[in-house]
């Protein structure tokens, strides 16, 4: 039913319920135990946990998996590492050591993609892909999975620089940054390539391309150096025949036509991204997936909670791609009992 549902949705086929999905369950070891009775907590090992997990999974009917393949792993030790905060639960995640591998403005405005971080067999690549969503698909076979790209521009320009000399390298020279990012969509180009040679149906592309409040530079920038050379890479999944959900995180709502613009078929955002004017604008022609605000579910009361998942059913319900989530996951430290409430809530609100 999940899988049925979720597809639906994709393609724009208006299913009788409204699908869901939410991320980072996989964590919310108190709600895992709640929902499903399986004595599972951060502890427990690894069968117990995929057991609690993929219970979990039927039981609140997940109609998609988020998942990317390639990460931050495709730049091996040349990448700066910023640290982690602690997220998980008794911060098991904390990370304090921190490395950067870039320096000098110069080297950054003249480095060699290729030299540095070499080619891919892309039939290789392919194969690893779609061997790699096999086995997930077989681990989670009740709902829609996906593989593609996180780092697909600003995310691994990110990833390779850090946030201080990225910010240093676009602020001293916007030009020379701007060629920069270029060069790096050129180089990932080739894992696009490989991803559209794949089998894979649904592909999943990640990037971070704002904070919060928006750009952080100049939009103008944005459009002669990243939104054509991101289209482009693409264009090749599209002429492939794939879905194409694209994921970013902060506040949006500048770029949302421009997303759109690129071929994407599924729009995935935080609340910081006005659900309003992309169901308004988009609701009948791509799939829309968001955007339960976290907050709410973590410290809200009931009325809050019901009031929060309605208006986003009431402006998701008349879209035929519309795909219910708690963005932009479920937070550690968020009660039990109010994220047992916002399935209740769901559940009463879920047919059309």
């Amino acid at each position: 039913m999940s899988y049925e549902l979720g597809m639906q949705a994709f393609n724009l086929e208006m299913p009788d319920i409204v699908p869901r999905t939410e991320y980072a369950y996989q964590l919310a070891f108190g709600l895992l135990k709640a929902v499903t009775g399986i004595n599972v907590d951060k502890d427990s090992d690894g069968d117990t946990k995929f057991d609690a997990v993929t219970a979990f999974e039927r039981a609140w009917d997940i109609s998609l998996f988020w998942a990317t393949k390639i990460g931050s792993g495709v730049f091996g030790s040349k990448r700066t590492t910023m640290g982690h905060s602690g997220f998980e639960e008794g911060y098991k995640d904390y990370v304090d050591n921190k490395h950067q591998a870039f320096t000098n403005l110069e080297e950054i405005y003249n480095l060699d993609f290729d030299e540095t971080y070499g080619r891919i067999d892309k039939k290789a690549t392919a194969d690893m892909l779609y061997e790699d969503f096999l086995q997930r698909s077989r681990r989670h076979p009740t709902g829609v999975n996906t593989s593609g790209i996180y780092v697909t521009c600003i995310s691994g320009m990110l990833e390779i620089l850090g946030w201080d000399m990225l910010l240093l390298a676009a602020g001293e020279d916007s030009k020379r940054f701007g060629e920069f990012a270029i060069r790096y969509s050129k180089w990932i180009s080739q894992y696009f390539q490989a991803l559209a040679q794949s089998d894979i149906p649904v592909c999943m592309i990640h990037d971070d391309m704002v904070w919060s409040s928006g750009p952080f530079i100049a939009p103008s920038w944005y459009d002669k150096y990243v939104f054509p050379y991101v289209k482009k890479n693409i264009s090749y999944l599209k002429e492939a025949g794939k879905k194409v959900l694209f994921t970013c995180d902060g506040g949006y709502d500048l770029f949302v036509d421009r997303f759109v613009d690129m071929g994407v078929d599924a729009l995935i955002f935080e609340p910081l991204t006005d659900l309003k004017y992309i169901c308004e604008r988009y609701g009948k022609t791509h799939s829309i997936i968001g955007n339960v605000d976290t907050r709410i579910i973590m410290r809200g009361s009931r009325e809050d909670i019901e009031n929060e998942v309605k208006r986003c059913m009431d402006l998701g319900k008349p879209c035929p791609g519309y795909m219910l989530a708690i963005g932009n996951q479920i937070s550690p430290g968020s009660s039990v009992e109010n994220l047992l409430y916002y399935n209740e809530v769901y559940e009463k609100l879920k047919r059309r």
